[in-house]
């Protein structure tokens, strides 16, 4: 008992000694940022604001390699994640260690506990690490998946009409999600500046193949190129990968069926066992009484 005291008290008092050496935010003070941050809509955890203070310290002093930051740079703006890369990976590291702390009352309590908080501080910071990677691969996926509602509109609209804005304006309530946002920004840039620098940026905003045929096809159409085989072909390409994809999750159904049938299975089993242990020692206990 009294291990388990000192450890929770020398883990309070290092809390509290880094929080004051790095000018951690008071719990009301951060909450009062983050209702001002919900008021406005922003995409930020209480606990992002609450050790901000550190992570931005640790941000103009944690190394990234040129191309990382400028791979993570274009996946955080893909994902509309308004933070530089320093500060991404800085919050990442700064979750991890607060998880981290825990292992030293655990390890007065229960030393085989403090290496499984370890294990989960690193598995924290995977986690971390990875989000915007997951949230860069859901909204591409996303895109993917509208993108040949797009272009058949864009197919059927060139038959009467060449007007690029015109086709992306019209395909927007018929895309939503994602894609319509895209479609959104796109429509807007066009409008004010540069069309074939408009749509060259929302391929780059994008990242995928698929988005690259798409504006490959409409700066073509920019340009005054015939493009009406081409966003025929391009109709058939896609509609035969969204069938993969429909043949590809309908795949994998099976897989997760059989695993929660074997889950069901072992706890009929286990059900069947405690009984027959139970049974056993009772008929054990009148035996050798």
């Amino acid at each position: 008992m009294l291990h388990a005291l000192i450890g929770v008290l020398f883990a309070g008092g290092l809390f509290f000694v880094l929080a004051d050496c790095f000018a951690v935010p008071y719990y009301k003070t951060s909450q009062a940022v983050w209702s001002l941050a919900k008021r406005q809509k922003e995409k930020t955890s209480a606990v992002d604001l609450w050790l901000g203070s550190i992570a931005e310290w640790l941000s103009h002093h944690l190394p990234i390699s040129e191309w990382k930051r400028a791979r993570l740079a274009a996946d955080l703006q893909t994902a509309q994640i308004l933070v530089t890369p320093e500060q991404y990976r800085a919050n990442a590291i700064v979750k991890a260690c607060i998880v981290g702390l825990l292992a030293v009352p655990a390890f007065f309590l229960f030393p085989i506990a403090s290496g499984l908080i370890l294990f989960a501080a690193v598995f924290l910071y995977r986690r971390e690490s990875g989000a915007v990677g997951r949230a860069v691969q859901k909204k591409r996926e996303e895109i993917e998946g509208a993108l040949p509602r797009l272009v058949f509109t864009i197919e059927k609209t060139l038959k009467h009409s060449r007007d690029v804005l015109e086709m992306l304006e019209s395909a927007i309530p018929y895309t939503g999600g994602a894609l319509a946002r895209e479609l959104t920004v796109t429509a807007a840039d066009m409008r004010s500046g540069n069309e074939e620098s408009a749509i060259t940026r929302l391929e780059t905003r994008v990242g995928s193949p698929m988005m690259s045929d798409v504006c490959r096809g409409l700066i073509a159409l920019l340009r005054g190129d015939d493009t009406a085989v081409y966003w025929a072909a391009l109709s058939v390409k896609f509609q035969d990968h969204a069938r993969q994809q429909l043949r590809a999750r309908a795949l994998k159904v099976p897989g997760k069926v059989r695993k929660l049938s074997m889950c069901l299975l072992v706890c009929f089993m286990l059900i069947y066992i405690v009984v027959i242990i139970e049974e056993i020692s009772i008929s054990l206990g009148v035996l050798f009484q």
